[in-house]
């Protein structure tokens, strides 16, 4: 099964993952691909341009692969914003789309605390841009997960 997780920036996408993932499954997560291709001593939630194009190329040959073994294995993908023709795809692949939304005030008090400020644009983006509950919503608690 293929799994499709989307949000906002520090919306809890990885949470979601690392409360529903097996040890078997496989992730693909930017920022922690971003993170385990760069130098020693890189901050965890690294925007650095160039570190962030290799680890796009890495994530697009990532997907690549599991897509193809998604039958044998649960595969979950982080995809923030995706495109409709990405979304398309991702039917077509008969994945199962799930959204992290804690609501815009603790995303937003989230990105203040712990990210680089230009993420709130990204949220910002990101709620003007969502379609209207089309996607499944998942409440801010794990328990509820």
């Amino acid at each position: 099964m293929l799994y499709v997780v989307t949000g906002p920036p520090t919306s809890g996408k990885s949470s979601w993952i690392q409360a529903h993932a097996k040890p078997t499954d496989i992730v693909i997560d930017l920022d922690l691909i971003t993170h385990a291709l760069s130098g020693p001593g890189a901050p965890q939630w690294n925007q650095d341009p160039v570190q962030l194009r290799v680890a796009h190329k890495a994530r697009f040959a990532a997907m690549h692969e599991a897509f193809e073994v998604r039958d044998q294995t649960d595969v979950y993908l982080i995809h923030t914003m995706p495109s409709r023709k990405a979304l398309a795809r991702y039917k077509r692949l008969d994945a199962r789309i799930v959204t992290v939304d804690p609501g815009r005030e603790i995303v937003m008090q989230r990105i203040d605390a712990m990210r680089d400020p230009d993420m709130r644009r990204v949220a910002t983006r990101w709620y003007s841009t969502r379609p209207a509950r089309s996607h499944q919503v998942m409440p801010q608690s794990s328990r509820a997960w």
